[in-house]
């Protein structure tokens, strides 16, 4: 169940076998390595160093841990960039991004293409059979630091081939784009220009297309390494670690070909990156939000289709939000009880021993950088790892009640054409999954056009444009069925839906959207009827073809919900309050059992066993048999974790 990121090139080889052993006695059975070591496999062209990797895996195989071997394609070596310059990814304005960190590379080079092969075939020939080598992790953090969109030559050579592929006619492109507005009409392909460097805002089918070909060249990319490696690793499973609140191309799509998802849960430095506001970040400082890792355990558990690893685990101080406090005692031992509870496989801590020098020295591990001993998180890990001695196998998850549909185009599309600056599709998505668990419920998290059967529920925060097959899964779906604004107003090139918004849903809820309004900060406007609250950011002027179906108004007297059947409209963006009586009124017609919870401790379920976690500053006394716990106590403290059979 545990596991953590190792680095033997970064150490002494003298303390190899002594790391191995103490590992293995916390509890620890898995380790990663070799993510980022191209320079040492290969300092020169051509010239193979791979000697100390093989005697690495040897000694981790030995002491009983069983090996994660990444690709370190992240990394490409200086002689690499010296020899291939072009391989370098280009910014939106057109500046070089070079040398001297990670991810220097475009998607798009061909040399690049040619150089990654080259490496994972090395690998895969050599280590392919290692009997320490469980599976392979390619690359890391696909896109971090912003490098899926690239613009420089290579990658305008690729999107035009993309788009010729796509359309077959620059007749179709022209249609497709609406070039015919100011004069965009193009006459070839050769003539297809980056979405950039204009004088004032680019076409925004053309920024969507360019969006997609983008995240199909990541899953282009990372197909062709899952290939090599089945081809000389049979039988080793294959995963790559995703980020938290990214969503710069489709996960959905790479995770395809994955054995199952990973990802890396840095719990309190995403607080500092998402938009919460002040009192918010201040609040859960030392602890994280309550649904911030759990929204990312679901969101990759369905990437996996089922199967998901945190292969990264915060196990302290990070170094890289604008703020890095200490998490609270505890927290380390709660994140990883909170990963296993949504299904996680495995909780992998990321790194074993602090570094001390270069640019992650401020990044906590598990041990001190001294190795004079464990830090405060490598302590909770080790506390982890004797209670889930005593625990024994953790059973499997069942599937959820409630299905939350993510689409990763809707974000690219209300990023491209927001039309209100606060218009966030991950917080729109956060606060809805949020409002579902502060009710105690369990929620899956699937993509546009997945079967829906089985869901008592389905929310559909925003999802601009329905593809045939996600409207073919809504008609399907038995239970209720909740959209929220923007749902159905776009078409697949990104024009208005030829019946007004919200489009193919009309014949499953029939309203029709006649304006829309963003509403600036501190404007918002009542709702009242069978749901209360108000809207902020975005309200839309809505006609319903029977009044009979409006459920809620607003302050104006327009129609604020409309239902028909299970199928349900909501026409603005909702805040607290709104969210809150939403979605209890949509679980109650659902028939689920909901909680009153505070608005710090959840609950999760995992099969027969339930989970409950204190995030907040008071103990909380949980409506559990005691006879029937099995970690923890009825009465959980801050940052507590108490385990008990159903």
């Amino acid at each position: 169940m545990l596991g953590v990121c190792y680095y033997p090139e970064h150490w002494s080889r003298d303390v190899w076998a002594d790391d191995a052993a103490r590992m293995f006695a916390m509890g620890i059975r898995y380790v990663r390595i070799g993510e980022f070591a191209w320079s040492r496999l290969e300092p020169r062209p051509g010239e193979m160093h791979l000697g100390w990797l093989r005697e690495a895996l040897d000694v981790l195989g030995a002491a009983g841990l069983k090996v994660v071997l990444g690709t370190p394609t992240a990394t490409p070596p200086k002689w690499l960039i010296d020899q291939h310059p072009d391989i370098l990814p280009v910014d939106e304005k057109g500046a070089v991004r070079g040398f001297g960190s990670r991810r220097h590379t475009s998607f798009s080079a061909p040399v690049w293409l040619e150089q990654s092969r080259r490496i994972v075939e090395i690998l895969a020939r050599e280590f392919g059979l290692h009997p320490a080598i469980a599976g392979w992790q390619t690359d890391n953090e696909y896109g971090c630091h912003s490098t899926v969109l690239s613009y420089g030559p290579h990658d305008l050579a690729a999107f035009r081939l993309w788009l010729e592929r796509r359309y077959g006619s620059i007749a179709a492109l022209n249609e497709a784009w609406g070039n015919v507005f100011w004069s965009m009409e193009l006459n070839a392909f050769s003539e297809v220009s980056l979405p950039c460097g204009a004088v004032t805002e680019t076409n925004p089918a053309a920024r969507l297309d360019f969006w997609r070909f983008s995240s199909d060249q990541v899953a282009a990319y990372d197909l062709m390494q899952i290939e090599i490696i089945r081809a000389h690793a049979p039988g080793r499973f294959i995963t790559h670690n995703f980020m938290g609140f990214f969503h710069e191309f489709d996960h959905f799509k790479l995770g395809e070909n994955l054995d199952f998802a990973s990802w890396d849960s840095y719990p309190l430095g995403f607080v500092e990156r998402f938009p919460f506001s002040e009192a918010e970040r201040r609040r859960w400082a030392e602890t994280s939000h309550p649904d911030v890792a759990p929204l990312h355990h679901d969101l990759y558990r369905g990437v996996g289709r089922g199967r998901f690893w945190v292969m990264e685990q915060q196990p302290g101080p990070v170094n890289w939000a604008p703020w890095n406090p200490i998490p609270r005692p505890g927290q380390i031992r709660l994140f990883t009880f909170e990963a296993l509870a949504h299904g996680a496989e495995v909780v992998s801590y990321f790194r074993w021993r602090q570094a001390s020098f270069a640019q992650e020295q401020m990044h906590a591990g598990l041990n001190l950088p001294d190795n004079s001993g464990l830090s405060p998180g490598g302590q909770e890990a080790t506390q982890v790892g004797a209670e889930l001695a005593r625990l024994g196998p953790l059973p499997a998850s069942a599937k959820a009640d409630v299905a939350l549909v993510f689409d990763y185009a809707s974000s690219w599309m209300t990023r491209i054409q927001p039309q209100g600056q606060d218009f966030n599709y991950s917080e729109l998505t956060f606060r809805w999954y949020e409002a579902a668990r502060r009710l105690g419920l369990d929620v899956d998290i699937v993509p546009p056009g997945a079967s829906l059967s089985g869901y008592k529920l389905v929310l559909v925060p925003s999802l601009l444009h329905v593809s045939d097959a996600a409207a073919a899964a809504f008609a399907a779906a038995a239970g209720d069925v909740l959209w929220g604004p923007r749902s159905g107003s776009k078409t697949r090139d990104f024009s208005i839906a030829a019946s007004l918004p919200p489009g193919p849903l009309q014949e499953l809820v029939p309203v029709r959207v006649l304006e829309v309004a963003s509403l600036r900060p501190g404007l918002s406007l009542g709702v009242e009827g069978e749901v209360s609250g108000a809207v902020e950011r975005w309200r839309e002027h809505v006609v319903a073809a029977d009044p009979a179906d409006i459920r809620a108004r607003f302050a104006d007297g327009q129609a604020a919900l409309v239902s028909k059947g299970n199928r349900h409209y909501l026409a603005g963006w909702p805040d607290a309050a709104l969210v809150k009586s939403l979605l209890a009124a949509m679980a109650a017609k659902a028939g689920l059992g909901t909680l009153t919870l505070p608005d710090d401790v959840r609950i999760r379920h995992r099969g027969p066993w339930g989970f409950a976690f204190n995030y907040g500053t008071q103990d909380f006394t949980l409506p559990v048999d005691e006879s029937r716990i099995l970690l923890g106590s009825r009465n959980l403290p801050p940052s507590g974790v108490t385990v008990w059979q159903r």
